[in-house]
């Protein structure tokens, strides 16, 4: 295969080197091949750690005698952790989870009174969605198994973890932040990763339509620009499934060479596996599309799957994360999302301004649907409508 060539994928003389060791400390490690590093695991572990079938349960004596130590070490370990040690409140009363103790031992009991304290501090305390749902999707697929089980997840399947950041191009975003955390499985193409993007670029609707407000645009701008490539270790990933793709790397390398600088190899997007890979993890690498979004990608994780994880291989890549936008309102009746942006627009109080699709046609046409005055109008997709 071209882009496994291309890609690095042979497996390297030296295994140590697909270890995945730090490069800067907490911060990337060194890059290392995918497909290597999964084998690796598979040699030194046995395969009922990492089995998703039903196995059998390991007593005292076999466990003790895996990590190397006596029998009544075990038995007084189970004493310790005993999760009826862990009660911070009297055995004849219940639990009340909204009342942590004054000093309590657990990190993660600090951490919660410091944060009840400085929400009493408050003025107007307000439950914040984000928080409350941030990790909804991941726990609704929790060792979730599929229907049909020829779509079962296969044993020493190796996982992904993706970051996507929000492309850094407002003032807002100058701070990078997630917009969405997937799954990805070792087997699937770069492709699949591609299309599991949602970018609010590739959702707008091109054209100018003040004069045919109720002509339906019949496309987005994905469906008119399906160019796209994935940037990982100085190789350029272009998609190239369809006839209209375009290798939107080739201004760059044409740049780089200009300038002396090494020359950057290519391959396709959809032959090319993530096992194929050789990467980095904690490495911003970039992901770009409709020609100018760039998006920093960055894979955090990668580890080998297990009976708790979403065994049903429909649903990868699967979504984890997804960060929640705040809706923008009609700028006339704040009450519902908008619908249309104006610009040089004498009847909106700024410029550009933004309607639902009541105001905006109440106050830009008569009742027999003509034009008044002279403005442009474009359709405009809600951030927030995608949560």
């Amino acid at each position: 295969m071209a882009a496994s060539s291309a890609a690095g994928c042979s497996t390297s003389s030296n295994a140590n080197d697909d270890i995945p060791t730090y490069e800067y400390i907490d911060i990337n490690t060194k890059p290392f091949h995918v497909a290597t590093f999964e084998n690796l695991w598979k040699q030194t572990l046995n395969p009922k750690y990492y089995s998703i079938r039903d196995v059998h349960q390991e007593t005292d004596e076999e466990f003790a005698e895996d990590i190397g130590i006596p029998t009544g070490t075990v038995e007084e370990l189970k004493v310790i952790c005993n999760p009826d040690t862990l009660r911070c409140h009297p055995e004849n009363q219940p639990p009340d989870t909204d009342v942590v103790p004054a000093d309590p031992g657990l990190m993660t009991l600090r951490m919660r009174k410091r944060r009840q304290d400085y929400r009493e501090t408050l003025i107007r305390a307000q439950t914040c969605r984000q928080d409350l749902y941030a990790a909804e999707l991941e726990n609704l697929a929790i060792g979730k198994k599929p229907v049909d089980p020829e779509d079962l997840l296969p044993e020493g399947e190796i996982i992904l973890s993706v970051n996507v950041l929000f492309p850094v191009i407002t003032e807002r975003f100058k701070h990078f932040k997630a917009r969405q955390n997937l799954q990805v499985l070792g087997s699937q193409k770069l492709t699949d990763l591609r299309d599991a993007i949602c970018c609010l670029s590739d959702l707008q609707v091109c054209g100018e339509f003040s004069d045919t407000p109720d002509m339906a645009p019949e496309f987005i701008s994905k469906d008119l620009f399906k160019s796209a490539f994935l940037f990982l270790e100085g190789i350029f990933y272009n998609d190239m499934r369809y006839p209209e793709c375009k290798d939107l790397s080739q201004t760059v390398r044409e740049w780089a060479e200009s300038h002396d600088m090494p020359t950057f190899q290519t391959a396709k997007m959809e032959e090319t596996t993530f096992r194929d890979l050789k990467l980095k993890v904690g490495y911003p690498y970039l992901y770009c599309h409709q020609g100018d979004c760039e998006h920093v990608v960055l894979i955090t994780d990668i580890r080998l799957a297990h009976r708790d994880d979403c065994l049903d291989l429909k649903l990868y890549p699967l979504l984890t994360y997804k960060h929640r936008m705040i809706s923008r309102r009609c700028a006339v009746c704040n009450l519902y999302i908008s619908r249309w942006m104006t610009t040089n627009d004498s009847f909106a109080p700024t410029d550009p301004c933004l309607f639902c699709d009541i105001c905006f046609r109440m106050l830009h046409y008569d009742p027999e649907g003509k034009k008044l005055g002279d403005f442009q109008a474009f359709p405009y997709v809600d951030p927030g409508a995608f949560n």
